[in-house]
């Protein structure tokens, strides 16, 4: 049955669930191990250290095949598509995809042992095939640039641990508002990180990133604290289908921290149109100075009519250390700042299950956020979020 067979590939999504994909030994790693092993030139092309690389990976699989069980084949298929474009910014190209499937299939039965069954084999080799094939095809027809060059002009410091960047590249950058990219920096060189460009793209190549600096993250660590106008950055191609569909309703956003920066890039495209649904954004943060960009958002709500916003904080007030940084505190007119736990916060008005949904921040604040919707009634296909959020 292959890929109708839910039972196999069943067996195949939790291979990739509840493992520590980070660790050399997990079955990530082992396929890495085996991937350079068959073609020894493959291990320059990423990261000395490949603990992010695995887990993105590890991620990427369990999202598509957790698809696949569902039967639901067109968003793996988009998604792999871009994840095979993407990858040309590491130099593969389509004749590694053949070792890689060769990897993946031999460490999969390995690890799966007593679990591989006929039909778990012909699940794999035909999930397999799906995957590196699209991938691949994906790579070899796509006749646009492999990464973009671009230069920092400005670095601004706007709180302990977050930075806004903002970049001219040396040629325009055509994405979605709400897409990501793989960026990388001087600073830490083969490493990539996924940033969303915090506004809609623009034909003179300008671009702008929002940043929060990760405890035991060398890129984010290293864009807030070491990047300086001049220093040259990379950047993929863009990934990702978060969108609002105009027609389709009125909209909630629900962000967290600098995952502010897709739904600002949305909110900021929205704003071209006279007439839009209405949209009511919560921006969360851990302490009221941490809300780096309401003045922005109070600018654009004064404009739009459409646009409601609800500033959150876990915290009443502010710690010492803010008192170093700018009063991001906006005129009169914006909402009334709430304090608690943003998917308390949220769900305190209901379920919100007649709105688009859009929630952007953390892995855990949107898997928490998208729990207490759904648990007070919002229906499941109504929330967008990234998928390697899942």
């Amino acid at each position: 049955m292959g890929l109708d067979d839910r039972d196999a590939l069943q067996v195949l999504h939790a291979a990739f669930d509840g493992e520590a994909q980070s660790d050399a030994d997990g079955l990530v790693g082992q396929f890495y191990a085996r991937w350079f092993a068959l073609d020894v030139a493959l291990r320059d092309l990423f990261p000395p250290d490949m603990a992010g690389q695995r887990a993105a990976f590890a991620h990427a699989l369990h999202w598509v095949y957790g698809e696949l069980v569902a039967q639901r084949a067109q968003s793996p298929v988009a998604f792999l598509a871009q994840l095979g474009r993407d990858h040309r910014k590491y130099g593969v190209i389509p004749k590694h995809y053949e070792t890689l499937r060769r990897a993946l299939y031999s460490t999969l039965r390995d690890r799966l042992s007593d679990a591989w069954t006929d039909a778990v084999d012909e699940a794999a080799r035909q999930s397999l095939n799906l995957i590196t094939g699209v991938m691949s095809g994906a790579a070899d027809a796509d006749e646009g640039p492999a990464w973009w060059d671009g230069t920092v002009i400005e670095h601004l410091r706007v709180s302990r641990d977050l930075a806004v960047v903002r970049l001219q590249l040396d040629r325009p950058l055509h994405y979605h508002p709400g897409q990501y990219v793989n960026v990388a920096v001087p600073q830490c060189p083969r490493r990539w990180r996924y940033l969303t460009p915090a506004i809609p793209p623009e034909d003179s190549g300008a671009i702008e990133f929002h940043v929060r600096a990760v405890t035991g993250g060398l890129v984010s660590t290293a864009i807030v604290g070491e990047t300086r106008p001049g220093d040259r950055w990379r950047l993929s191609s863009p990934h990702g289908g978060m969108h609002v569909d105009r027609d389709g309703g009125d909209v909630l956003m629900v962000a967290g921290s600098t995952g502010l920066a897709p739904l600002r890039s949305i909110v900021m495209d929205l704003a071209r149109f006279g007439q839009n649904p209405r949209v009511h954004l919560f921006f969360g943060g851990r302490y009221p100075c941490e809300l780096y960009d309401l003045p922005t958002l109070w600018q654009i709500a004064a404009h739009n009519p459409w646009l409601s916003v609800s500033p959150v904080s876990d915290y009443a007030g502010d710690p010492a250390w803010a008192a170093d940084y700018l009063d991001v505190t906006p005129p009169r007119g914006l909402h009334v700042r709430q304090t608690g736990r943003l998917p308390d916060v949220v769900t305190r008005y209901g379920g919100w299950g007649d709105r688009q949904i859009l929630i952007c921040g953390g892995p855990d604040m949107v898997r928490a956020t998208k729990a207490a919707l759904i648990a007070k009634g919002a229906p499941p296909e109504h929330i967008q979020h990234d998928p390697l959020h899942s």
